[in-house]
């Protein structure tokens, strides 16, 4: 690894600056599309060196927890979980080995700056002008980004996301682009209401996608095959951080996360 991106204890705060730039220049950077719905799609997100220590400090299986939501709902018959998670924040990754935790400990800290927020923000003005209007950029933005790891079977029906979030990040894992036909898929609304499938993300190395939430944003990804070992990214949210209700809730997930994570790591 590059020496000015070396996760040390004495280096870590150099290097989660370096890593918050250099994915700040990434976003700033990133191809803009405005069909169906204004989009940014993400290239060369990490350095090439960090993000290849990434690869090598995935966590391992038992490390991760199911993801709830609408990814519940596919849960294999067996009862087996074809999405789980771990949320990249300090107090759940600590269970993590220490090598594991210093690369993950980094990124996290680095996704949830507030020059990344207010990159996304810059390069997705369009899109938040539709839901908020002219002041777009004074609406807060909370930050959850989740390490999440998909196996066959999993799957997610066109959707658009909930009105509490904000902006969706999806940032790529994969080793290689041997599954690259696994990215998340973009949906058109036709005029009778039907959705049409206008294009697919690819799921290629250190890439990703980017847009600003709203009633238009249809996405679903197709169930996966057992050509795929593991579907592996990191979920960016920006969850709207306006008003009292939604800061609480916000913060209130959070701890409750914590709590449910702590608990399960009690466990034999």
């Amino acid at each position: 690894m590059d020496q000015s991106l070396e996760v040390k204890a004495g280096s870590r705060k150099l290097a989660i600056e370096r890593l918050r730039d250099f994915f700040v220049a990434s976003v700033d950077a990133a191809a803009a599309s405005e069909t169906p719905f204004y989009h940014l799609v993400l290239d060369r997100v990490f350095p090439d060196d960090f993000y290849a220590a990434m690869l090598a400090n995935m966590p391992d299986a038992s490390d991760y927890r199911p993801m709830h939501g609408r990814s519940k709902g596919h849960d294999l018959a067996d009862g087996t979980h074809t999405r789980v998670k771990i949320d990249l924040f300090p107090e759940y990754i600590r269970h993590l080995t220490p090598e594991k935790r210093a690369v993950w400990d980094v990124v996290g800290r680095a996704l949830c700056s507030t020059a990344v927020r207010d990159a996304f923000v810059r390069r997705l003005a369009p899109g938040l002008v539709r839901r908020f209007g002219d002041r777009y950029a004074d609406v807060g933005m909370f930050p959850i980004p989740v390490l999440t790891r998909d196996i066959p079977g999993y799957l997610i029906t066109p959707h658009t996301d909930t009105k509490w979030k904000g902006i969706t990040v999806q940032l790529y894992l994969p080793r290689d682009r041997s599954t690259a036909h696994i990215g998340t898929i973009f949906h058109k609304k036709l005029a009778d209401g039907m959705l049409a499938k206008d294009k697919q993300m690819t799921f290629a190395p250190n890439s990703g996608y980017a847009f600003a939430v709203g009633t238009d944003t249809w996405h679903s990804a197709d169930r996966i095959g057992d050509e795929v070992k593991t579907r592996d990214s990191i979920l960016l949210t920006y969850f709207v951080d306006a008003g009292a209700l939604r800061y609480l809730r916000n913060r209130g997930k959070r701890l409750g996360n914590f709590i449910g994570s702590e608990l399960r790591n009690l466990l034999p």
